[in-house]
């Protein structure tokens, strides 16, 4: 996709997304097979359910509709989330983030996955998680020390507070 394509869909689609109370993550045009796939992503603080993403999708089809924005030829709309092992690239992303797991590559080329505690506009304070029976580590990173950074997937993580919640409901 052209720049000056992506240029002209974000200009487009932006204003309709944050309408509907969710921000543009992405914008991709693939080419698959004869047709073109339009993936649109989106997110919120808060995230974004069925029925959100649902409305911003028939919104953007509808202007999409309205305009050359895509051409004479088909295409398909693909609107969805950033999925679960999210690339964090902007400061809300980190926000978003707080409580998860996360690898971090930092840009003097170490690795390292821990949990993120806090977040301010310099960067974020990280728990290392401890091997072999030690504690953790708090640690600071500024948003300079990291090159790249994805949240991990946690298949047997139980949030305390939800568990606390649940024994309350349970004795009640």
């Amino acid at each position: 996709m052209s720049t000056t394509q992506s240029e002209r869909l974000r200009e487009l689609l932006e204003p309709l997304v944050t309408s509907q109370g969710l921000d543009l993550e992405e914008i991709a045009v693939d080419s698959v097979g004869r047709k073109r796939v339009l993936r649109v992503v989106v997110d919120s603080d808060t995230g974004a359910d069925l029925d959100r993403i649902a409305d911003v999708s028939r919104a953007l089809s509808a202007r999409l509709d309205e305009t050359d924005a895509m051409g004479e030829g088909e295409y398909t709309l693909e609107v969805g989330t950033p999925g679960a092992e999210r690339l964090l690239t902007q400061h809300r992303h980190y926000v978003r983030a707080t409580g998860r797991l996360v690898r971090f590559q930092l840009t003097e080329g170490e690795e390292l996955v821990a949990r993120i505690l806090t977040v301010d506009d310099e960067g974020v304070d990280i728990e290392v998680p401890g091997v072999k029976g030690r504690r953790p580590t708090a640690r600071r990173l500024t948003f300079d020390d990291i090159a790249k950074a994805r949240v991990q997937v946690e298949f047997s993580r139980k949030e305390k507070q939800d568990h606390k919640d649940m024994t309350e409901e349970e004795e009640a």
